[in-house]
């Protein structure tokens, strides 16, 4: 029975990564980080995940802070998959929190790749490192591939570059299969709701049932490459499954602005957005990436991968997802 180790279990990319894994027969154990909150929602409504499944789901506490955690849990439990999906996920609040954005980001994933390696496990052991189309930034070409030239325009994005290169760099020096899945904006119904497109769905749903007046936002005009996460999971653990490690743009290479995310996930509830949406300076970034749009090619190249949810099919299930929510109180 093959098992894998998760960081970052709890978030959106956790959990749909979780259902894949134990419905392949995966044990799966998650780092967690210790508050006197739990957060583990998305972990406690897991989609068609038996009893038996369920048994193989073990969670640890550890920080990627910490490299002691990591080296104990790593050394303990030997998985054969590891998959780096923590990190300080919002890139409006890595300008406020550089400093620790940098230290999860960038020097946590070197703590999680040297852990690898200390316990021996570097020629067992497959590594997934979580990438961003972020770190194209301003980019030079237009769409983005893997041999496009990074632009980092932001503290995560600057952090991200530099995990991205310690991953090349470790399977290049020690020989590790270790590799980078470079992912577009990806969605879903179990997206923070700190985040613009499900901020958006929220608000669409919340107004449409007579909870909410309006919503605030910033920079309408961004663009981007927005895909479903569900399928984004199932990328990452098809990179792990190739002869050799090789590092992946997936996107869906199409590109759309924040205002028309906003006029479909209205729309969807027969509202016009003008009249509830409102602008607040405070959402803006110091340093705006204005466009971003992916080339995965390569992915349906090397696995035959093919988005098959986009833009408005996206919007859509989301919205869906939370006007139900709001009117069943589930």
């Amino acid at each position: 029975m093959p098992s894998a180790f998760i960081t970052g279990i709890t978030g959106q990319d956790g959990s749909y990564l979780t259902e894949l894994l134990l419905a392949k027969g995966y044990t799966v154990h998650g780092l967690v980080r210790r508050s006197s909150s739990l957060d583990r929602g998305r972990l406690d409504n897991l989609e068609d995940v038996s009893d038996e499944a369920r048994a193989r789901l073990h969670l640890h506490y550890g920080d990627l802070g910490d490299s002691n955690s990591l080296y104990r849990l790593l050394g303990e439990l030997k998985p054969d998959e590891v998959y780096n999906l923590a990190s300080q996920s919002h890139v409006r609040v890595s300008f406020d929190m550089p400093e620790f954005t940098t230290d999860i980001n960038a020097t946590g994933t070197v703590r999680l790749l040297e852990a690898i390696r200390s316990a021996g496990l570097g020629k067992t052991t497959r590594y997934y490192q979580a990438s961003s189309s972020e770190m194209f930034g301003k980019a030079v070409e237009t769409p983005q591939r893997e041999t496009t030239r990074f632009h980092p325009r932001s503290p995560y994005a600057c952090a991200k570059v530099f995990s991205h290169y310690a991953t090349v760099n470790y399977r290049e020096a020690h020989g590790m299969f270790s590799c980078s899945g470079i992912l577009f904006n990806h969605e879903s119904p179990r997206r923070g709701e700190n985040f613009v497109t499900r901020k958006v769905t929220l608000a669409a749903a919340r107004i449409k049932a007579g909870l909410q007046e309006y919503v605030t936002l910033g920079n309408l005009e961004a663009r981007r490459d927005w895909g479903y996460a569900k399928e984004y999971a199932e990328v990452m653990w098809r990179m792990l499954q190739q002869d050799s490690p090789e590092d992946y743009v997936i996107a869906t290479g199409e590109c759309h602005s924040v205002e028309e995310w906003v006029a479909e996930a209205f729309a969807a509830v027969d509202l016009d957005w003008h009249d509830y949406v409102r602008f607040d300076q405070r959402f803006m970034r110091a340093s705006e990436v204005d466009e971003v749009v992916g080339d995965a090619s390569k992915a349906k190249r090397d696995f035959g991968w093919e988005p098959q949810v986009k833009f408005s099919k996206l919007v859509k299930l989301m919205v869906e997802a939370d006007l139900k929510a709001c009117l069943t109180g589930k």
